[in-house]
């Protein structure tokens, strides 16, 4: 087994440049037949969910393997490879196997425990096969995956750990309520009709949201979604919408959850402010960055600095217009969400020129600025951050739940009065928090124990066609001789002859059993794979003759026989 998985997730690198990483369904297919095509690689598969890019690869060599899938993730995911690889992270053989049965058992999610992980390893798995770039190891792989979690679940109580990502994020909405008593008798607006918002649609109506809308580009599956709901049993109104409906619905709505595809924003601040205008009959507009309380030297100019030398920006630590001679100091991305490369670059040089009576360190200060800067000329914006406390402010008019990657809803939708944001970055802020249950360790020691005896199972599946190999030598051998005896003896009777055929064949088992049985023992421990060479040096076994016994028993295994039927050219999965 020589598994490797290239990725990075949430754990590894910031949201904004998973949103950047996001591959559609097309690019991922595309991703996976130019791994095959790649010299390392037999098998691929890639798992692909809102806070995970990861692809899985069986190599025959590690270091080419590695630099490989690198490349060929930077290069499908448009992120380059130099500004990716710092967030990559990778694992290898038992290592690999670890973190995938460590994925499907939810410890690895951003909210621990949650259980929609499953389906989408199903989901890659199924891609896979589709494509024929699953072959028998990361068939077994990922079906073993499945079945690991599933034992978490039913066998520890991981549930009581966490939930899904959606209902992780409907109780941050809620805040100290309830989600129960806090959906009671809202509007419900659902953007999308894949699984995240389907399981989000039906998560409103089970907590007795009064109407569920569905808004979806392709309009069938809207109604589809909506006949579910309606057919649900909880009570709860469901219709369907065209998706240039968004607007109209949102003036109605009390929350509204977004999970699209789409690689542009569907809900922008303007079309949200409009909608909660529409709604008090007052104009909203979208507010100036919140920026946290000035708390260092450097957040205001000592008394008697020179008033004229006030920050070209107009900007104080409360978001307000400047008096002249305060100064500002960047505590943060969200200090500075919504500016341009030009504008970061004027206070940066502002800064940089400051008198050294009014900073801490304004190095450090040029250098976040022309940091920022330059992350506004490659993604056209500085991601909006907020921190717990400004998640609400005052009365909530139109909550806003974004599950999306890349996101679906302007960050800057939180400065709206009236309007609270959750998206996948305040939920992995929240979640850092959350209590983990006992049960976590009980899960832990299930995947260790599974991924040993998934170990033991491939190294001694790696044996099998050496110790095939051997008896059909051995089979040979008796019938060789039998042969010989018949030259010799033209005239043994059929009944002696018999018995001396099976008394042969009962040595030559016996000969071969104990070492047979031992060294597929042996092979299934660590380092295991040596026995086979030296089962086939001690033998003198014809490599040609294992590899054919390999092809056979691949023949007759079920994934590769439907690989080999749509796909001739198939390769060496």
């Amino acid at each position: 087994m020589s598994l490797l998985v290239v990725g990075l997730s949430h754990r590894s690198a910031p949201v904004s440049v998973l949103e950047r990483a996001a591959l559609g369904a097309d690019t991922q297919a595309k991703l996976l037949q130019d791994v095959l095509a790649a010299e390392p690689a037999a098998e691929a598969a890639v798992l692909a969910t809102c806070n995970r890019i990861e692809l899985y690869a069986d190599v025959d060599k590690f270091h080419a393997g590695v630099a490989e899938l690198s490349t060929l993730l930077a290069q499908h995911s448009g992120v380059g490879l130099e500004e990716l690889t710092p967030y990559l992270y990778v694992h290898y053989e038992d290592r690999a196997v670890h973190h995938l049965f460590s994925v499907a058992c939810g410890l690895d999610s951003m909210v621990v425990g949650e259980g929609q992980i499953l389906g989408q390893i199903k989901d890659a798995l199924a891609r896979s096969q589709e494509l024929h770039t699953a072959g028998r190891l990361l068939n077994d792989l990922f079906q073993q995956a499945l079945r690991v979690g599933k034992r978490a679940h039913s066998e520890t109580g991981i549930d009581r750990a966490g939930q899904s990502l959606v209902t992780f994020g409907l109780e941050q909405l809620a805040g100290r309520q309830p989600v129960d008593t806090w959906a009671k008798g809202k509007r419900a607006l659902v953007i999308g009709a894949g699984s995240m918002s389907s399981l989000a649609a039906a998560t409103l109506a089970r907590a007795g949201v009064h109407e569920v809308v569905v808004a979806n580009r392709t309009l069938d599956r809207a109604h589809r979604l909506a006949e579910i709901l309606s057919e649900g049993g909880t009570g709860t109104i469901a219709r369907a919408v065209p998706m240039d409906q968004v607007a109209a619905e949102l003036t109605r709505a009390d929350v509204a959850v977004s999970c699209t595809g789409a690689t542009g924003l569907v809900l922008t601040a303007d079309a949200v402010a409009a909608g909660v205008a529409d709604r008090t009959g007052a104009p909203v507009t979208v507010g100036a960055p919140r920026v946290p309380a000035a708390s260092s030297p450097s957040a205001a100019a000592p008394h008697g600095a020179d008033t004229d030398d006030a920050c070209p920006l107009g900007l104080s630590g409360d978001g307000a217009a400047v008096p002249r001679g305060v100064g500002f100091s960047v505590m943060g991305e969200d200090a500075v969400a919504g500016m341009d490369a030009a504008t970061l670059e004027q206070h940066a040089a502002w800064v940089d020129n400051a008198p050294a009576a009014r900073r801490d360190d304004p190095q450090n200060e040029a250098d976040t600025i022309t940091a920022l800067a330059a992350a506004v000329t490659a993604t056209g914006r500085v991601p909006e951050r907020r921190g717990p406390s400004m998640v609400e402010t005052g009365h909530v008019l139109l909550a806003l739940l974004d599950l999306a990657m890349p996101r679906d809803i302007d960050g800057a939708v939180h400065r709206i009065d009236g309007v609270r944001l959750v998206d996948i970055e305040s939920l992995a802020d929240a979640s850092a928090d959350a209590p983990m249950a006992d049960d976590v360790e009980k899960v832990r020691a299930i995947v260790s124990d599974e991924v040993a005896a998934f170990g033991a199972a491939q190294r001694a599946a790696h044996i099998t066609p050496t110790v095939v190999a051997l008896r059909t030598m051995a089979a040979d051998v008796v019938a060789n001789e039998i042969a010989r005896l018949d030259g010799r003896l033209p005239g043994l009777p059929e009944k002696e002859r018999a018995e001396i055929t099976q008394t042969v064949r009962r040595v030559v088992d016996k000969l071969l059993h104990a070492p047979t049985v031992r060294v597929k023992q042996l092979a299934g421990e660590p380092g295991g794979a040596g026995y086979a060479d030296a089962l086939r040096t001690l033998f003198d076994l014809d490599p040609q003759t294992v590899a054919a016994v390999s092809r056979a028993d691949r023949r007759n295994d079920p994934t590769e026989q439907n690989a080999s039927q749509t796909d001739p050219n198939r390769g060496r999965a």
